[in-house]
């Protein structure tokens, strides 16, 4: 009989049904789990589902037993892949359960951010609206979607949807060539002119070397004054100083932010010690998260690991 261990079962809510697995199964799990119980939650399982903890090589070596990974989200940057392929390890992940969840998060910041919401919102606490003495007020810039320009760093399964959304409601939309490529593939736009010309400004790329700080000071310097960045992607595709320096000295109008660098953020990470600002929304890495999504992330996972089970895996990395 398999033995699954789920190191991090708190990363699906408690109101989502986890099915179980087709084949009579020892199944274990743990809320959270920190790296030092790592090896010994692990020591007798054949399979371990995680999310976010981390898999890497010291890890794994010790772990003779093991021969799947079921990863129960779409990143595997906590999973040393390297040695899983050298090692027989098979590593399946969760693939397109959030393509409502994550483009309708990501117009709800841009409609947020492009009609100020929250500064209004902060200006109505503050008394604003009494000291002006009149039926309106306009402290704040109010710009329209309909005319705008998107672009889209990413053309995967999220990328896609976003753009769907964003010309039914009359956006024009470009999606960015790779950063310094000379040749620019048929469907896409040279990346400099993408952050040139955008007014909106959406990451739905992976995290890597390549995409590290992305964007950062001479993206910022190169962007529209009235532009605004929204990332949903990976907390690291974005320098998070920079960011903060873009929107202090008005470099960009505004930025709707839902990864962090670490997580969870503390006050020593730039964006979380100026969450105040009324042009920067912030939220914590839920933009994949409507009950619908992550119903169908809780399926799939088990549908991974059943298809592993008899002999037929999916979504394998």
């Amino acid at each position: 009989m398999e033995k699954i261990v789920f190191l991090d079962r708190s990363t699906i809510p408690p109101h989502i049904k986890l099915p179980k697995p087709a084949s009579p199964c020892d199944w274990q799990d743990f809320p959270t789990t920190e790296p030092e119980q790592v090896i010994e939650r692990l020591q007798n399982a054949t399979i371990a589902v995680t999310n976010k903890v981390v898999l890497n090589a010291t890890t794994l070596s010790q772990l003779p037993q093991l021969k799947l990974i079921a990863v129960s989200a779409t990143g595997t940057n906590n999973i040393d892949i390297n040695y899983c392929h050298q090692n027989n390890i098979t590593v399946a992940n969760i693939r397109g359960y959030a393509t409502k969840s994550v483009p309708e998060h990501v117009l709800a910041m841009m409609f947020a951010l492009k009609r100020n919401i929250v500064g209004y919102h902060q200006d109505i606490q503050a008394g604003v609206w009494q000291q002006k003495n009149q039926f309106c007020f306009f402290t704040h810039p109010i710009s329209d979607i309909a005319g705008a320009t998107l672009g889209i760093i990413g053309k995967g399964g999220l990328g896609r949807k976003v753009a769907i959304l964003a010309e039914a409601l009359g956006m024009t939309v470009l999606f960015a060539e790779h950063k310094g490529q000379t040749h620019c593939r048929r469907g896409y736009t040279p990346f400099s002119q993408v952050i040139q010309q955008s007014d909106v400004l959406t990451l739905h790329c992976p995290l890597n070397q390549q995409t590290t700080n992305l964007i950062s000071t001479d993206e910022f310097y190169q962007m529209k004054t009235t532009s605004i960045l929204i990332n949903a992607g990976r907390g690291g595709l974005v320098d998070e100083a920079a960011l903060i320096s873009a929107l202090k000295t008005k470099q960009i109008a505004g930025a709707g932010v839902d990864v962090f660098t670490q997580e969870p953020a503390d006050i020593s990470n730039p964006l979380i010690a100026n969450a105040e600002m009324p042009n920067l929304i912030l939220t914590p890495h839920v933009a994949w998260g409507s009950d619908s999504a992550i119903q169908t992330l809780a399926n799939q996972l088990i549908e991974n690991i059943d298809a592993y089970l008899t002999g037929r895996p999916q979504n394998l990395i």
